[in-house]
């Protein structure tokens, strides 16, 4: 892969969420990547952390100029409004692919590169989404517990999208910058636990039964659970509130984007 040059807010823009990471974040892993993936940039939105966040990304940038951005929200709004705000300002200035990325690289860094590379090789497709398959050869770490339950919300989720998708949940997705897209990301979240879903709602409702030509699932080779994760087993009981919730009012008020 090419290295240095380019401006990664024409082509890849990875939103990054973070509160109170300081502890878990990897910066030379971030840099790394970017520093050797000529077009490739990071925004880490910084969800009103009380640590030292967004220092450690702010030290971490100038190693890479203008390959790693900080964009601070003014008060913790929660990781789907920071999402939401990363990839709306990711899109305003100019990139054409956009997505995000766990701050606790559960997903490694490295797993973006076939992403993006299936979004370059196929006009065609609007989006990865990163899936979390155990398959010989993978290295897929899962918690038990969570792998099981996460297996039925899934099954949930993809009846009430209506939409034959494996794993709604694995924080490593990619889009390409459409109209459609914007739509989408228009107004904020009503779910704050599963905006992976509620996102690919309105995509569904805006692209129809087409969605399923134009998203690919691309089964990760490695992913871990990470200690420190702040999602515990209690909170599929709102997941399940919310996915309802979605199933009810699936699109937005007069969304209608071809």
């Amino acid at each position: 892969m090419a290295t240095g040059g380019g401006d990664p807010w024409r082509d890849v823009a990875v939103v990054v969420p973070c509160f109170n990471e300081a502890r878990r974040l990897d910066m030379e892993a971030f840099t790394g990547y970017a520093g050797t993936h000529a077009g490739t940039g990071f925004l880490f939105v910084d969800d009103g952390s009380s640590d030292g966040t967004a220092d450690l990304i702010t030290r971490a940038s100038q190693e890479v100029p203008g390959l790693l951005r900080l964009h601070r929200m003014p008060e913790n709004v929660g990781k789907a409004e920071a999402v939401r705000a990363g990839m709306l300002r990711a899109m305003a200035s100019g990139a054409r692919i956009v997505g995000f990325l766990d701050a606790d690289l559960a997903t490694p860094v490295d797993e973006l590169e076939p992403m993006v590379g299936l979004l370059r090789a196929n006009p065609e497709l609007e989006g990865v989404l990163g899936s979390r398959v155990r398959l010989l050869g993978h290295r897929i770490q899962r918690d038990p517990h969570r792998h099981y339950l996460g297996r039925v919300f899934a099954t949930l989720a993809s009846l009430i999208l209506d939409l034959p998708v494996y794993d709604t949940q694995c924080g490593a997705k990619l889009f390409r910058a459409t109209d459609a897209l914007r739509t989408a990301l228009e107004a904020p979240f009503r779910s704050r636990w599963i905006f992976d879903v509620e996102l690919l709602s309105r995509l569904r409702a805006a692209r129809g039964d087409r969605l399923s030509e134009i998203l690919e699932e691309y089964p990760l080779r490695t992913w871990r659970d990470v200690a420190g994760s702040k999602l515990r087993i209690r909170d599929m009981g709102r997941a399940l509130v919310e996915l309802d919730r979605i199933r009810r009012a699936p699109a937005l008020p007069g969304q209608a984007v071809s």
